[in-house]
């Protein structure tokens, strides 16, 4: 009976991990098109299982003094993805803008540092922001990072506050 447990706790393991596997093809909605030409791009994808990487991200952010504010942030995420793009073009940014307008995401706000251009866009049901992608583009290179999770307005603008107030360039190196 204990071989059962132990295998099924493996099964479950196995299943839950292969969400975590690093990946050459796109993992959302609009790079997914096999009708739509890329012209050479290169996609590594991540799915980040939150229930696997919370612990771990908590656990981390107290170790360097972090506030509890952004703790209480992280845990109202739900899933994370995050996309890389290499030689992409102007074209395939313009037409995944006009993909997420038409998938009812606000634009929020731009950003444009040196080379680099930083979309936040959200999409709401009332007051609760649902999903907050963020876009960073820079020459033929793009990031993109779509967070689905329960936030709210005062939630992005505390995380945003906290990074101009902690040099975010440290927060991303650690």
């Amino acid at each position: 009976m204990k071989k059962s447990y132990y295998f099924f706790g493996l099964a479950l393991l196995i299943f839950s991990l292969q969400s975590c596997i690093v990946s050459e093809k796109p993992n959302m909605g609009f790079f997914d098109n096999p009708h739509y030409d890329y012209r050479g791009a290169q996609f590594t994808s991540i799915n980040v299982p939150m229930f696997l990487a919370k612990p771990f991200v908590k656990k981390a952010l107290r170790d360097d003094g972090e506030s509890e504010e952004l703790i209480n942030l992280i845990k109202k995420v739900s899933d994370i993805k995050v996309m890389t793009i290499e030689n992409g073009n102007s074209e395939m940014i313009a037409d995944f803008a006009k993909y997420l307008k038409k998938d009812n995401f606000e634009e929020w706000i731009t950003v444009k540092k040196e080379k680099e251009t930083i979309h936040f866009r959200a999409k709401q049901k009332g007051e609760e922001i649902k999903r907050l992608m963020i876009t960073i583009a820079s020459g033929s290179e793009l990031v993109l990072v779509d967070v689905s999770g329960k936030f709210t307005a005062d939630d992005i603008s505390r995380l945003i506050n906290y990074s101009e107030k902690n040099d975010l360039n440290k927060m991303v190196k650690k």
